[in-house]
């Protein structure tokens, strides 16, 4: 009997071996082939271009718009929020500022759970589904790569199914992005005569005319991957979640490089949350004789989770070290804005200068922090409102009355509104655009409403990804997964955390409001590339937390 038992043993040790053996070779293989893709130069400076010392604004009183946009930001990762990061003991009193010193909209939402569909809809200004932007671009090996090394979770349907047969439909990653038919906010700034930069993550196409270059911006520092410093590099604390399939492919694959203009890639100067700090108080200055729309795409605090040594050191009342480097990360976030906010008073432009504050989307559950979107239900890749409530401030002096707290809903789609309208630039008018100019619901400086008064910006506001969709309208909000065969209703203004299920008792609002989404959906478009996989995510639970009987989750199509 012994000898089975051992046998056995041995039995399960090799499959265990194997298992682990064949995820180590597919990672590895991927990150081969990530890295493989490029070679990269030695850094290099950024010779931005600059306005004539001659050049004068007095009769052109249209104010700079800078639109600083960070990734995966958890709704309490700041302290204006009433929480703040790692119990408040980290402030974000820079990134707040804007907020105080402006208007704050406590319900801003963005345009999708996840990054690059909500990048979408700000730059187009409409719903992605529009133009059948419904996913965010994945290269579809690391898909696949996601489902063979997803360990399975007993209490769970499968955590991730593939769908092979729609791997022939795939397109080359590159190519996934926004049409070039679409006119994006870039392109309406420049043709109002706006000097126009981007500076960061963009993640809406590369060739065939949809990079940030070929899609309106005068000069484009693009983030061509996404390591905050080499993982070797003296000056960096890495945290690696083991439990997390897009982490491991990350650390493999990803590499610390940029590029400038389409150009060669190269290998920014430090810490890439800084250096883009640095290039842009660069661009403020350059551009402080013109109009400039200054698009800052920070890609803090999206994992890796990586942090500078000093910020680290700086924290050191944090035990945990995931939530310390995560926290150091916000840390350096918060810096940066309160650099680049600084470079406008040093140039003697901050008075009229438009600057917009948001994230792509909520914080990810697959990190392993749980406080992060408190006390919102849900993580990015949901549309409970931890995916999609958002911080949303915007700060003009010269206009805004600071202080100001809008609680209506409003969009991602509706700063490309309201930034044209600043601009006094043409709006496209051969195609729908979903976003409203909120400048009229926002008090001025001499603290009245110049139109609108007790109107709404919007009846409804949708979201669609695949098998999950959700309308919000007039107070309530109704989230349906097909696949998942659930159905959630809440009442918005007595429930805002989404925590009373309504659908069982009010199956009349459950039709009507379906009936919204069908008309919503008549009027989109198929998906320009399919989805490969459908992955539960767990709305109220880290992917690091064990599963019990009960764990509500939903499916989430890409």
């Amino acid at each position: 009997m012994k000898w089975i038992i051992r046998v056995l043993a041995v039995i399960v040790f090799i499959a265990g071996a194997g298992y682990m053996l064949r995820t180590q070779i597919i990672l590895e293989l991927a990150g081969i082939a990530a890295k493989r893709r490029y070679d990269i130069g030695p850094t290099k400076e950024i010779d931005w271009a600059k306005a004539g010392a001659t050049a004068n604004r007095n009769d052109d009183n249209r104010p700079n718009i800078i639109l600083i946009m960070a990734d995966d930001l958890g709704w309490n990762d700041l302290t204006i929020s009433g929480g703040g990061v790692a119990d408040g003991s980290v402030p974000t009193p820079n990134i707040d500022a804007i907020g105080t010193e402006g208007v704050r909209f406590t319900n801003g939402y963005s345009g999708h759970s996840s990054c690059a569909p909500s990048r979408a809809s700000l730059m187009s200004g409409r719903y992605p589904t529009r133009f059948g932007f419904e996913f965010t671009p994945t290269p579809g090996a690391m898909l696949k790569i996601i489902s063979l090394i997803n360990k399975p979770q007993e209490g769970l349907p499968p955590l991730i199914t593939h769908f092979d047969e729609k791997t022939d439909q795939v397109i080359p990653f590159d190519n996934m992005g926004m049409p070039t038919e679409e006119i994006t906010l870039a392109e309406t700034l420049k043709g109002a005569g706006y000097h126009t930069v981007h500076i960061g993550k963009w993640h809406l196409g590369r060739e065939n005319g949809m990079a940030p270059k070929d899609q309106g911006f005068d000069e484009s520092l693009l983030m061509h991957s996404g390591m905050y410093l080499p993982e070797d590099d003296p000056n960096v604390v890495n945290s690696k979640q083991d439990f997390d399939p897009i982490d491991q492919f990350l650390w493999k694959g990803m590499l610390h490089a940029a590029s400038f203009n389409s150009g060669e890639v190269f290998k920014p100067r430090g810490y890439i949350t800084d250096y883009y700090t640095d290039e842009a108080v660069k661009t403020i200055a350059a551009n402080k004789n013109r109009p400039f729309f200054l698009y800052l795409a920070h890609w803090a605090p999206h994992s890796p989770l990586q942090a500078t040594k000093a910020d680290y050191d700086a924290l050191s009342h944090i035990k945990s070290h995931r939530l310390r480097v995560y926290a150091a990360m916000i840390r350096a976030l918060d810096r940066g804005v309160g650099r680049v906010m600084q470079a406008l008073k040093a140039n003697g432009i901050d008075d009229n200068t438009l600057v917009m504050f948001t994230s792509d989307n909520g914080g990810a559950g697959y990190i392993g922090l749980p406080k992060i979107n408190q006390p919102y239900r849900g993580w990015k890749l949901t549309f409970f409102e931890g995916g999609v409530h958002v911080p949303y401030f915007m700060r003009w002096p010269a206009k805004i009355k600071p202080g100001t707290i809008l609680k209506d809903p409003v969009h991602h789609f509706d700063l490309y509104s309201t930034a044209a309208r600043v601009a006094k630039a043409t709006m496209p008018t051969d195609r729908k655009m979903d976003g409203v100019d909120l400048l009229p619901f926002v008090p001025n400086i001499k603290g009245t409403v110049p139109a609108k008064p007790g109107s709404l910006p919007h009846q409804k506001l949708f979201w669609r990804a695949g098998n999950y969709h959700v309308v919000l309208a007039d107070g309530w909000k109704l989230q349906r997964d097909s696949t998942a065969g659930k159905t959630w209703l809440f009442d918005m203004n007595s429930d805002p955390t989404e925590q009373n299920n309504l659908a069982e008792q009010q199956p009349e609002r459950v039709k009507a409001m379906l009936a919204m989404l069908a008309t919503h959906n008549a009027d989109q478009k198929e998906p320009a590339w399919p989805n490969l996989l459908e992955a539960v995510v767990r709305v109220d639970k880290t992917l690091d937390a064990p599963v019990e009987k009960g764990d509500e989750y939903i499916y989430c199509a890409n």
